[in-house]
């Protein structure tokens, strides 16, 4: 929909400070909330349209020839059409002179105000069809998760189970369409995946149970049991890494896992993860947790993020779990410390994959 907002059109309020005569002392204001658009950063009178900082309130310049008080943007350069030679509201259609982009001109769809326009451009919902959006209908809101307002418990009208709903500005499709095709065992099972225009849109099944990071607010977690559940972690990581194509989860910490009331362990939060390419020398883009994120995820040129990316995260978690601390701040004594130091080499070359750091965890409980 091509951007169009009703505007002010008597833009500017003329004052002069003091006794001076000088045009310098020459000011001009908002005429709806009387701010100073001259103090504004950016702001110049010369530009066709101003919003201004202080109430939100599009302005458009008085010299600007137009038929009525509709800012018309091009949907694809976001140059102001009213300025082009020739344009009219009522040509139906219109060529961009920028871009060259076909804007449909329908003046009985305007937003009020620049506020509305933003509204309107960050609903999540916004994009989808009818269908798809009476699908996640069914799902009735039941709260925030963790305090994250992107991630919501949901329940289903007609059935009464639990999913969760995430609305991720992150993220890469594919990876989500695969999972919900072909679930991996102890991963988060993804349900249902919309894209809309803002944002992906996941409903996955519920886990019940506590996070890791949960589990060791209290202080580090017993030998076997942080051993238990690295290993189980290395289990699901297994699977993933030995993928047609394999997935890096590449966002390994506390806070995504859950271990379940039975013992179990669920893989959660695939918002950063990739398809690993062991062509790319480099990631695209920097991401994961400080701390958690192994050096080739932080752009230092060395590689690109890969399977042993995940080994990395998974040593420096056993760590914490052990000890409550980063393996720069303490390791914990013995044979695991000679684990962990193998997956935390800045080598990925020198790390264990996921199987084989299983069986040394294995071996050393």
């Amino acid at each position: 929909m091509i951007r169009r907002i009703r505007g002010m059109i008597d833009k500017f309020k003329r004052r002069e400070r003091g006794n001076a005569v000088p045009s310098a002392n020459e000011h001009e204001f908002c005429p709806r909330c009387d701010a100073n658009l001259t103090l504004q950063k950016g702001y110049s009178n010369t530009l066709p349209y101003w919003v201004c900082k202080g109430c939100g309130e599009m302005l458009i310049n008085p010299e600007v020839q137009a038929d009525s008080d509709i800012a018309w943007f091009c949907d694809g350069c976001g140059q102001m059409l009213n300025i082009q030679e020739g344009f009219r509201e009522d040509c139906g259609k219109w060529i961009c002179k920028e871009c060259g982009e076909e804007n449909d001109i329908i003046p009985e769809e305007v937003y009020s105000s620049e506020e509305e326009y933003q509204i309107v451009q960050s609903n999540p919902y916004k994009g989808l069809t009818d269908d798809e959006k009476v699908e996640l209908s069914q799902y009735q809101e039941e709260g925030p998760i963790s305090g994250k307002d992107n991630v919501i418990l949901v329940k289903d009208k007609e059935t009464g189970e639990l999913y969760v709903k995430k609305v991720l500005s992150v993220y890469r499709k594919s990876v989500y369409e695969y999972l919900r095709d072909h679930p991996v065992p102890h991963v988060s099972k993804i349900e249902k995946v919309y894209e809309s225009t803002n944002c992906l849109i996941l409903i996955e099944k519920f886990i019940p149970g506590s996070t890791v990071e949960t589990l060791i607010s209290g202080g580090p977690l017993p030998r076997q049991k942080a051993v238990d559940i690295a290993v189980k972690l290395c289990d699901v990581l297994n699977e993933l890494h030995n993928l047609p194509t394999p997935i890096v989860h590449r966002d390994i910490k506390p806070s995504n896992i859950i271990v379940t009331p039975d013992g179990d362990i669920c893989l959660i939060d695939l918002n950063v993860a990739k398809w690993y390419d062991p062509g790319r020398s480099d990631d695209t883009g920097y991401l994961g947790t400080m701390n958690y994120a192994a050096p080739e995820q932080a752009g230092y040129g060395i590689a690109a993020s890969s399977t042993e990316s995940d080994i990395y995260a998974t040593g420096v978690l056993l760590n914490v779990m052990l000890t409550g601390k980063f393996p720069k701040e303490q390791l914990p004594e013995g044979v695991l410390q000679d684990i962990i130091r193998q997956c935390i080499d800045l080598d990925a070359d020198r790390r264990p994959t996921a199987s084989q750091l299983a069986a040394m965890l294995t071996d050393a409980s």
